[in-house]
């Protein structure tokens, strides 16, 4: 189930927040592996990484050439273990693998935030962007940017995908624009985290103050081309967790028009499964303008139960461009799958005018008041 190696730091290169790329000489391999292999570590974990270190390796999801995932993973640095952490937390995450962790709850006994969400049980009306990919945050971002620009945003990462926040060179880049993030399940490394995506919200409205929030699972989702065999699943069970707390739900729509896999062109069927079937509250589901016409038979299904919203597009392909992030999912940028960016980037248009409206609407009964 694993394939270990053993190594030599090389080189350390370019690093993130939370983690660290190195380059590692193989000092036990088998005949098929390369001599050196390109390894990520998250020094939280296993200690910060030193040229000369040997390296304990977890090769397998490089060995399977996966792409998002294409890394060996550093264990531990044997000759030179970390201290041990101090500090409050109780919640351990990754439970039961060799690596748990123990993390500070937004919500436990301890947390400096316990008071606001010892008694929190609803989301007041806030609007929340839920979607199937993680490629979508930067997109769905732009979109609230070119429609309500110093929107104070949460991302709530969910554990289908990646479990370390840390992996996400994106999130790194955009942590300026949020205001935090909040890893749930049994994802961590986040701002806070949370025990579910409940807690998760909860604490994105009341620890981080969010006006808007975003919820995706980590890079990395995982299919295996049947209707129910993919953790975007998650995203019609995010539209429940939502509408129980009182929240907007705003889906975000896969769509493309260049995958190559017949499942996944026009609305996927990861959209049509999730929200079709998965999500049993109404949800608003933001369709770009320019592409409503030919997905009108694939949006059918979705008619009945869910608000089809045809969103005008204008200035989102500039406010895409001018993502600090790059733009790619599935290895294509904005341009390689430009239905999929901008269908995210209406979903946050969308869901920045809900919010804009609702102030609207408030100030106006304070003034009547």
């Amino acid at each position: 189930m694993i394939r270990w190696r053993q190594g030599s730091v090389e080189s350390v290169g370019r690093r993130w927040r939370g983690a660290v790329e190195l380059e590692v000489r193989l000092t036990q391999r088998t005949p098929d592996d390369p001599s050196s292999v390109r390894a990520l570590a998250y020094p939280a974990l296993v200690g910060e990484p030193e040229t000369g270190d040997r390296v304990l390796l977890n090769a397998t999801a490089l060995a399977l050439g996966l792409g998002t995932g294409g890394y060996a993973l550093v264990v531990a640095l044997p000759d030179r273990l970390p201290p041990d952490p101090s500090g409050p937390g109780h919640i351990v995450k990754s439970r039961y693998t060799p690596l748990q962790t123990v993390t500070l709850a937004a919500d436990e006994e301890d947390s400096p935030f316990r008071s606001k969400l010892v008694d929190a049980d609803g989301l007041g009306g806030m609007p929340v962007v839920l979607a199937d990919l993680h490629s979508a945050l930067p997109a769905i971002l732009a979109g609230i940017d070119a429609t309500r620009p110093g929107t104070r945003v949460a991302y709530v990462m969910t554990d289908g995908g990646a479990l370390p926040a840390w992996f996400s060179r994106s999130l790194s880049e955009l942590t300026e624009r949020l205001a935090g993030t909040v890893t749930a399940g049994q994802a961590y490394g986040g701002d806070l985290e949370a025990v579910n995506v409940h807690s998760a919200l909860l604490a994105a409205r009341y620890a981080l103050d969010a006006e808007l929030t975003i919820v995706a699972q980590g890079p990395g989702n995982l299919g295996t081309g049947t209707i129910w065999g993919f953790s975007g699943v998650a995203v019609g069970e995010a539209v429940n967790a939502v509408a129980t707390l009182g929240g907007r739900p705003v889906g975000s729509l896969r769509i493309s028009e260049a995958d190559a896999r017949e499942r996944h062109q026009g609305v996927s069927h990861h959209s049509l499964t999730a929200y079709g079937q998965v999500a049993l509250a109404r949800a608003d589901l933001p369709v770009p303008a320019p592409l409503a016409a030919g997905l009108s038979s694939d949006l059918a299904p979705l008619q009945a139960k869910h608000r089809l919203v045809e969103v005008d597009c204008a200035g989102l392909d500039e406010a895409l461009r001018a993502s600090p992030v790059k733009l790619s999912t599935m290895g294509r940028g904005l341009d390689g799958d430009y239905a999929y960016f901008l269908a995210a980037a209406a979903a946050g248009r969308h869901a920045a005018a809900l919010l804009r409206h609702r102030v609207r609407c408030r100030d106006q009964a304070r003034s009547r008041g």
